[in-house]
């Protein structure tokens, strides 16, 4: 029987992976109708040569919604946890650069981005929600195993349903009785 602490990190576990899962799925999403916006909201951060710009703005997306989906489902949780963690970590540095050289835009992290009036950048808090965050995928990263898992072991090591049946092991000699 599991102890109550270890339930409890199970589905702390399994709400980490749907939060994280839901915010990736939900910006790549709003970035996809609008492929123009994504461009500018690249453009704005100055950092990439032009010849990248548009394959990052048509990219970011579908990669967002990849690994946001694996998250949600529960596959390869580990690795999306990782692939998430290091999009964030290039979020988290690209807002703080556009910060220090006193770019003033929108991060575009929901769609939209570009050039925005003085004073109405939100920088802090970007840089506060990315890194919560990046906490959360770090921490699916170490301790990836939760509930509702499409992929692996369920919370209490048991295979789950969807998993492939252990194999037979008929072609072993049966244990003697001693």
């Amino acid at each position: 029987m599991r102890t109550l602490p270890s339930t409890v990190w199970l589905w702390a576990a399994t709400a980490a992976r749907v939060l994280l899962g839901g915010v990736l799925v939900m910006a790549g999403a709003l970035k996809i109708p609008d492929p123009a916006a994504a461009v500018r909201a690249v453009r704005a951060y100055r950092l990439l040569p032009e010849t990248l710009v548009a394959p990052v703005a048509f990219g970011l997306p579908v990669l967002e919604i990849a690994v946001g989906l694996a998250l949600l489902t529960g596959v390869f949780v580990r690795t999306a946890a990782l692939a998430s963690a290091v999009l964030l970590t290039v979020f988290i540095a690209g807002i703080t650069t556009a910060w220090a050289r006193g770019l003033q835009i929108d991060c575009g992290c929901f769609g939209d981005g570009g050039q925005v009036a003085a004073g109405q950048t939100a920088y802090p808090g970007e840089i506060a929600r990315d890194a919560g965050l990046l906490l959360l995928a770090l921490a699916l990263t170490r301790w990836p195993r939760s509930r509702l898992a499409l992929g692996g072991v369920s919370g209490d090591g048991r295979p789950c349903a969807c998993s492939p049946a252990p194999p037979d092991r008929t072609d072993e000699e049966p244990t003697r009785a001693r």
